[in-house]
């Protein structure tokens, strides 16, 4: 089998190779010939990983310790969703999936874009197979997932292998990291058409009204995966975190701010036909962005808990990016007269600047957080001495950041376009600034002085009266036309334009996520020896060890605490806590036990035990508004889900020249 699947890379290797040479042999002479059997040769690439990757998992669960990957990263005691998530526990078998994901996602191109934009796509697959080539490339001779353990001159089944990394073995983990190489991988197409439509000179916006849709995708993607992340952080690793600004974290994160960036600035291209040279730098960044973070990941050249191990790949990625970089820079700078803007920003109090001080805020936030992602890498090569960054610089600096981007939210649905008159300004912001004082007030006198505290929860509510200010007039102002009740009317009222009231939407889970994370000013903690019968407090909760148990399975050994939470003298809940230790890997992780409400969760974490192992170690936590983190997901996901519905009116916008001013109201018309 193993024969199998390493003579499948290699043939999707040569086809990958075929399907770039086909493509500009084709396009270069005019051969529609060849240019079929570029995207021919498209399908085959996703059919042969297919089955290679069908190979390896099928490997994974039935147990083939001949291979070293399977060795390395399955065992016999794991359940099988675990031996199936071992395909992306590892380093070639996540490569394999990188490489599995753009195959798939380069058919569903090929196929969706068969008879339309043909003096696009011939680049277009061009550009997408030469990224496949690349990961074809890695997983056929660098680092294959079908490497055999030889010893001597035969090859040996070692009969059971050391099994799925501890801290990987719980359920966001079988979802979290397929879904966020969605995101990674999806960042390609946007990036192959953009920069196809550079190439072949295309005129107006063809490649933004192809990938529009997928670019907030494979944003959602990238946006969940992050979320799924921070949930296993938060559940898993024990010390009551969902986010450490750990440099894998990071890195996941940077390509997501500049997608962000790129999807408010696009909607400026679209409507004024500006920001076109912004817009490929935005494009080209997540693409690059997303490299980037795959290689902190696999390089070794930072610490983390998400990171491989050190490989020799590491040449081969900063090669590519070195070429990639410098081949788009070159390519934009070629089409500068091309991407001329056709409008000019007509005041500063306008919508159009709003999208640009977002975008320059978000873009900020990235350069902060990369800059320090790679200082302890640059301090180290330039002194000799690596100096770390920690949690307090990137907080310093982004929630400065992330509350001006807040405040911006809040501000663009208020504002026109073109410009906007005093009187209106007034009008628009007195009452959610009224509001936002008052709130702040209030919350002053129930006792919360943190300033940035106040700041969050004031803009919160500032933007959630916006928000919900333009959702009222516009159900309103349709309830009054046709009598409607006014559930009907909204409901309408976001039909006609999806994309507007969708996005309205997505930034109210925001807001609710704002609110999870402004809780972070208020935790509490306490960490005890406690033997059975003991109490502790912390904050208004009393806790009472009321048992501890041992035991084990195939798969691990445990001890097992039962811990009564007590509030106002009342028992409220009883937690259990669990400390394991895998017998494969003998790795210690912890079974953290977290009782969730709207206002707080109480989070205990079994640590370990005392010197005597006659006590337990205990870390208690009380972690203020974390449940509105996960709900602001769920309204971000509908929000998304709503945007990419076609609206029932299309806005037609005149766009101003730039000489003169010609813009007029935009017309509706009927789907």
């Amino acid at each position: 089998m193993e024969n199998v699947g390493a003579l499948a890379i290699l043939l999707a290797f040569c086809f990958s190779v075929y399907a770039v040479a086909a493509s500009l042999a084709g396009k270069w002479r005019s051969n529609p010939f060849l240019l079929l059997s570029a995207e021919r040769a498209v399908y085959s690439n996703f059919f042969l990983l297919t089955a290679a990757s069908a190979i390896l998992v099928y490997s994974l669960i039935a147990g083939d310790f001949r291979l070293a990957y399977v060795a390395g990263h399955s065992n016999r005691a794991m359940p099988t969703a675990y031996k199936f998530a071992s395909w992306w526990g590892g380093q070639s078998g996540s490569l394999l999936l990188w490489a599995w994901l753009l195959s798939l996602y380069s058919a569903i191109i090929v196929f969706q874009n068969r008879r339309k934009f043909r003096d696009m796509m011939p680049w277009t697959v061009a550009i997408l197979m030469s990224v496949q080539l690349f990961f074809n490339l890695l997983i056929g001779f660098i680092v294959s997932p079908f490497e055999v353990l030889v010893q001597g001159r035969g090859i040996v089944d070692v009969g059971d292998g050391q099994g799925l990394n501890p801290l990987l073995q719980y359920w966001t983990m079988v979802i979290h990291p397929p879904i966020l190489y969605l995101g990674y991988v999806g960042f390609t197409v946007p990036f192959a058409f953009a920069m196809a439509s550079l190439i072949s000179k295309q005129k107006g916006e063809e490649w933004i009204h192809t990938t529009r849709r997928w670019s907030i995708v494979t944003w959602f993607f990238q946006g969940t995966g992050i979320l799924l992340g921070a949930g296993w952080a938060y559940a898993v690793l024990g010390w009551g975190g969902y986010w450490g600004w750990d440099p894998v974290e990071n890195a996941s994160l940077l390509p997501w701010l500049t997608s962000t960036a790129f999807l408010h600035s696009v909607m400026m291209q679209e409507k004024k036909g500006m920001m076109k040279i912004w817009n490929m730098v935005l494009v080209a960044a997540t693409f690059f962005l997303c490299i980037f973070g795959t290689t902190l990941t696999r390089t070794g050249i930072v610490s983390s808990v998400h990171a491989f191990a050190q490989s020799p790949i590491g040449v081969y990625f900063f090669s590519f990016l070195a070429i990639g970089i410098a081949a788009t820079i070159l390519l934009i700078l070629s089409r500068v007269d091309y991407l001329k803007t056709e409008s000019r920003m007509e005041s500063v109090v306008s919508r159009e600047s709003s999208f640009l001080f977002n975008n320059l805020i978000l873009v900020a936030s990235c350069f902060s957080v990369l800059w320090g992602t790679l200082f302890p890498v640059i301090s180290e090569a330039v002194t000799g001495e690596k100096i770390s960054v920690d949690a307090p610089f990137f907080n310093k600096i982004n929630i400065p950041i992330g509350l001006f981007l807040l405040f911006l939210t809040g501000v663009g649905p208020l504002i026109a376009w073109r410009r906007s008159s005093l009187e209106s300004l007034k009008r628009a912001f007195f009452w959610p600034i009224l509001g936002s004082i008052v709130l702040t007030i209030v919350l002053g006198i129930a006792g919360i002085h943190h300033p940035f505290a106040l700041m969050s929860f004031a803009l919160c509510l500032f933007v959630t009266w916006t928000i919900m200010g333009e959702f009222y007039k516009g159900s309103r102002a349709i309830q009054a036309k046709s009598g409607q009740n006014f559930a009907v009317a909204a409901i309408q009222l976001t039909h006609r334009n999806t994309r507007r009231y969708g996005g309205y939407l997505v930034h109210m889970g925001i807001v609710l996520m704002f609110i999870g994370f402004t809780g972070k000013a208020f935790d509490k903690d306490t960490t005890v020896e406690a033997a059975v019968g003991d109490n502790f407090r912390l904050g208004g909760y009393e806790m009472k060890v009321r048992e501890i148990l041992d035991g084990d399975n195939d798969n691990y050994s445990w001890r097992h605490a039962k811990i009564d939470v007590s509030q106002n003298g009342k028992l409220v809940t009883t937690l259990e806590p669990e400390r394991r230790g895998y017998k494969a890997s003998r790795q210690p992780t912890s079974e953290v036990a977290i009782w969730r409400r709207l206002n707080e969760d109480v989070y205990i974490n079994f640590a370990g035990s005392s010197e005597d192992n006659k006590k337990a170690v205990i870390q208690a936590y009380v972690f203020p508004l974390v449940s509105w983190i996960w709900i602001g997901f769920w309204v971000l996901l509908i929000g998304t889900i709503i945007c990419l519905i076609p609206s029932k009116v299309r806005l037609q916008y005149a766009r101003t020249q730039v000489v003169g001013v010609t813009s007029k109201p935009y017309v509706e018309v009927e789907r």
